[in-house]
């Protein structure tokens, strides 16, 4: 037996021993790391397949995780949802409002309302105090306004969940909307306006919906720095006071807290604000599409590629004809797409490519094609859009098309329902919209039984080429073949940002 003395230096073999030792060694790692190679090389070479003849295991059954949903006396309804998995608890208010209620002469408001809300602080509790608070405990308290709805949410740890819930609930019943940060937001609002024309893609996309909704549409307005200027801190209390009461809200908590407990703390915080009975029930404007065809310009010297979109006004989620839509979607997108494989790939257009049926909740969507593509290339590029959308109407797409556009939608339901937040987030969505719980599931059955008949179907009858508006953001005189190629008559925007006059002092 060899023994080796730790505390001696000297080693019980010679030099040359050591080194032939060595060497062996190095040489039996060696085969052996190639053997493992060789090993693995040879695996993948018999294993490897085109990706078309990849197959997979069907999707699972998705079910709703549980959950329990009730409705206080003052109407606020109450969504709750366990989920033990972390110690956090997250919660969301959804608040019937949204900017398209404000008047057009105070486009902002209600985007102002939303912002102070939470920046301006509450009768107890300053704007810095409720920030050291939260952050003191890693937490958080958000709120927005946005087109359709307003909504409040916080998320904390379980341990902090008494806490947070109620600096939640005093920013929801008590704001303060201070007047120093109500004019903090505005100077920000006026910077985020000065910035507004500085990405072409963002010029076109707000430029198109003006075009296919009408520049006074609350579905297309933008804020101006007049309009900023009309708005008081009365106007935002009254905007606040109009809309927030618990009759107009749903209530969703998901996460570690125990359900008895919880409901007991949604009680003593929100169990004594009053219902208001006589809250509006708003009628949504009536929507027609305010140019019917059309080339439009916004010259841009500077750039060297062009952003297009052409679009037309489109339709809404509750459609019985969405699903087979949303087909279509999946045979016109994506890598393997037909604008990915014509325009892209074929005839070298553009990077990114797309086009899609975009419908809304409760008014019509847009039907919108586009992307980015050389200067020189502008009309050839958006000829080629067009006869991709005119071919979906004449000819039958193929059998791999259809099961590639429904494997990749049906594949991707899953995600829908990734964690108990984003299911219970949906659940409050379609209640908030007047839709049924299991609206997503009618949907899935609908996309399994959809036809390459359905898809030419629907794009014959909602696809409508004659309609379509064309806007380019780009340099239009380095437009090789000129836009009058496309229409007789070619209408420039001008997207100069309107300077603020204030009116006279007598």
């Amino acid at each position: 037996m060899l023994r080796f003395d730790l505390k001696s230096k000297k080693s019980p073999f010679s030099k040359g021993q050591r080194f032939v030792f060595t060497l062996v060694v190095v040489v039996a790692c060696l085969l052996v790391s190639f053997n493992f190679s060789a090993t693995n090389f040879s695996l993948a070479a018999t294993a490897a397949k085109h990706y078309t003849e990849l197959k997979f295991s069907p999707v699972s059954e998705i079910k709703l995780p549980k959950y329990e949903r009730y409705v206080l006396e003052n109407g606020l309804v109450v969504y709750l949802m366990e989920d033990h998995e972390l110690p956090l608890v997250t919660g969301t208010a959804l608040v019937r409002t949204g900017s398209r209620w404000e008047q057009a002469e105070k486009t902002g408001l209600a985007s102002l309302v939303g912002s102070t809300l939470r920046s301006g602080g509450t009768q107890k509790h300053s704007a810095n105090e409720l920030n050291e608070i939260l952050e003191q405990r890693a937490a958080a308290v958000e709120t927005d306004i946005g087109e359709a709805a307003g909504s409040a949410s916080f998320e904390a740890l379980s341990e902090d969940l008494e806490t947070v819930f109620g600096l939640f609930t005093e920013v929801l019943r008590e704001p303060a909307f201070a007047q120093e940060k109500l004019d903090l937001d505005k100077t920000q609002i006026r910077g985020s306006i000065a910035r507004r024309n500085d990405n072409p893609n963002s010029i076109a996309s707000r430029e198109l919906r003006k075009l296919i909704y009408g520049r006074e549409s609350p579905f297309a307005r933008t804020v101006e720095y007049a309009t900023l200027e009309q708005i008081s801190r009365a106007d935002v209390v009254k905007f606040y006071q109009q809309y927030f009461h618990p009759n107009n809200l749903i209530l969703g908590i998901v996460g570690d807290f125990d359900p008895q407990q919880m409901r007991s703390l949604i009680q003593s915080q929100f169990g004594d604000w009053k219902s208001n009975l006589q809250i509006a029930k708003n009628q949504l404007p009536e929507v027609t599409q305010a140019n019917l065809g059309g080339v439009f310009v916004v010259n841009q010297p500077q750039l060297t590629q062009s952003s297009v979109l052409i679009g037309h006004l489109g339709g809404k989620f509750n459609n019985p004809d969405y699903p087979a839509l949303d087909v279509m979607n999946g045979v016109l997108n994506g890598f393997g797409g037909r604008l990915f494989n014509e325009l892209r790939s074929r005839q070298g257009l553009a990077y990114s490519v797309y086009g899609m049926w975009s419908p809304r909740f409760d008014y019509p969507g847009t039907f919108v094609a586009g992307g980015q593509t050389r200067t020189e290339t502008t009309v050839q590029f958006i000829k080629s859009l067009q006869t991709e959308i005119k071919r979906l109407q004449t000819q039958n797409i193929t059998a791999q098309e259809l099961n590639k556009a429904k494997d990749s939608t049906l594949n991707s339901f899953v995600f829908n329902f990734q964690n108990p937040s984003q299911t219970l987030s949906r659940l409050m969505r379609y209640e908030y919209y007047g839709y049924p719980a299991d609206f997503l599931f009618r949907y899935q059955k609908a996309i399994t039984s959809t036809t390459a008949a359905d898809v030419k179907r629907v794009a014959r009858k909602y696809l409508k080429p004659e309609k379509l508006v064309t806007l380019v953001v780009g340099n239009q005189t380095a437009i090789k073949e000129p836009l009058t190629n496309l229409a007789a008559q070619v209408t420039n925007i001008d997207i100069t940002i309107p300077n603020f006059q204030p009116a006279a002092k007598n």
